[in-house]
């Protein structure tokens, strides 16, 4: 296709929008009004996600040391946890910085803990965290067969409800936003297609009178386009100045410290890019199914 030709197909289908407002108004409106609700719930979905993937993070194992272990015993069990392939970090907890924690946690009252400092009942302790969250029971149960190890915990009571419930935040949240994406889809595809329908007539003489089907077919693909990306620009302006005010306001974090909101930056960058593809593809591909219909004259 000669450039010349192509810039007179942008042109056409530029005119286009402007010569049928009213369509072009609806097809717009349709766009902008079903991308922002795909936009805000995307961006509570991944948010959402995030805070179940901070919980599992969190997760932790906290292997308690045999008081009979000597230092040499210490290092062999540090050295073996650390062997672990599916073992992202270990951490050494002295009894003595176990204690004075446990202190610190009960703020006044602790005064009546420290008699304990001169006879330290607590065990030394190895913090593991598992490089998949979701191995942890599985690595706990190995770790319970080493040698020098008094006991081992990981949450075992809340362990499996914990799993659970991030699985079933992240099945509901992508099944959410796959029917939204599906609805617009719909939605904004079908609007198109009455506008192209009202100008069934306009196509039809084109064909008679010997216009070829790309040459027909290219305005429309413009038009698409332009009706796609122009829906788009309102929900994503709006989703990303609401989503900055947001976070301003409310703080990174909401007090508790594994719920903190993602950052804007590249948050609203993927969205806004996510948004702008959707409404870009579904005007083309709403406007080329469209046209399709009348060219078989």
């Amino acid at each position: 296709m000669k450039f010349r030709t192509f810039g007179r197909h942008i042109k056409e289908g530029a005119k286009n929008l402007v010569r049928n407002g009213w369509m072009t108004f609806a097809s717009v409106s349709a766009v902008t009004v079903t991308l922002f609700v795909v936009g805000a719930f995307l961006l509570l979905i991944m948010n959402i996600n995030h805070f179940a993937s901070s919980l599992e993070d969190d997760v932790e194992i906290r292997v308690f040391v045999d008081l009979t272990a000597e230092a040499e015993d210490q290092e062999e069990l540090g050295e073996s946890l650390s062997d672990f392939n599916e073992v992202e970090s270990v951490e050494y907890v002295p009894k003595e910085e176990g204690l004075e924690a446990f202190i610190d946690s009960l703020g006044d009252e602790g005064d009546y803990f420290e008699s304990l400092r001169d006879e330290n009942p607590l065990n030394d302790v190895f913090v593991v965290r598992a490089e998949d969250p979701q191995e942890t029971e599985i690595i706990a149960h190995e770790i319970e067969d080493l040698d020098h190890v008094e006991g081992v915990e990981y949450g075992r009571d809340i362990f499996d409800q914990l799993f659970s419930a991030t699985d079933f935040v992240r099945i509901v949240g992508a099944g959410l936003i796959v029917g939204l994406v599906f609805t617009a889809i719909f939605l904004i595809a079908n609007t198109i297609k009455l506008t192209i329908l009202a100008r069934k007539t306009e196509i039809q003489i084109m064909k008679l009178v010997g216009a070829t089907n790309s040459f027909i077919r290219w305005p429309f693909f413009i038009e698409g386009l332009l009706l796609g990306t122009l829906g788009a620009i309102v929900p994503i302006s709006v989703l990303t100045f609401g989503y900055v005010r947001f976070y301003e306001a409310i703080g990174k974090s909401t007090g508790l410290e594994f719920f903190e909101f993602l950052p804007v930056y590249p948050l609203t960058i993927q969205t806004s890019l996510l948004l702008l593809g959707i409404g870009a593809i579904v005007g083309v591909w709403g406007s080329i199914m469209s046209v399709r219909k009348f060219l078989k004259v």
